[in-house]
């Protein structure tokens, strides 16, 4: 193998890196100065910023030097930093926090057994427990869509057309 003098490719590396130390330098010099002053949220949002520019930027100089990126390290730090922005977004808009439904069947049950001694008690809650029931039955019956039920009734004709379109077997003869 010939070996060749790589005193000018390290020149050109170490202008290049000294330019992009300049470029840099305004974020990345102050950035614990400017990260104390911010909330805690933000100062994750300008840690994971930077950092996903810099990778970034490796990346995209990787790619122009016809470096395969997808299987380099760059790759796989830009995805970590890309799982970090995720979590900040999910941080930033939580979930609609869910309604709490009260089964006032299960409410009424519990009260009744309780204040069981008071007939008129008793009574209202025998009345609402009815009530509850009947809309449970509603609400069961209007979840099905009518495309399961045109389905459940077309699978029973079929089956019961089937059953009695059944050739018969060993050519209709009885067994001996």
């Amino acid at each position: 193998m010939d070996v060749t003098d790589v005193t000018p490719q390290l020149d050109r590396l170490e202008e290049e890196l000294n330019k992009a130390e300049e470029v840099l330098n305004p974020l990345l010099g102050d950035i614990g100065d400017i990260s104390s002053k911010l909330p805690l949220l933000d100062k994750a949002k300008l840690y994971v910023l930077a950092t996903y520019t810099i990778e970034s930027l490796l990346f995209s100089a990787l790619r122009l030097n016809g470096v395969d990126t997808r299987n380099h390290a760059v790759f796989t730090e830009l995805t970590r930093v890309k799982q970090y922005t995720e979590k900040i977004q999910k941080l930033e808009n939580p979930p609609a926090p869910r309604e709490n439904m009260v089964n006032t069947e299960a409410a009424a049950r519990l009260l009744k057994s309780d204040l069981g001694d008071n007939k008129d008690i008793k009574a209202k809650l025998t009345e609402l427990i009815a009530k509850e029931r009947e809309k449970a039955g509603a609400k069961s019956t209007e979840k099905k869509r009518p495309a399961e039920e045109s389905a459940v009734e077309n699978s029973s004709t079929d089956a019961g057309q089937k059953l009695r379109k059944r050739p018969k077997r060993n050519g209709g003869k009885k067994k001996k």
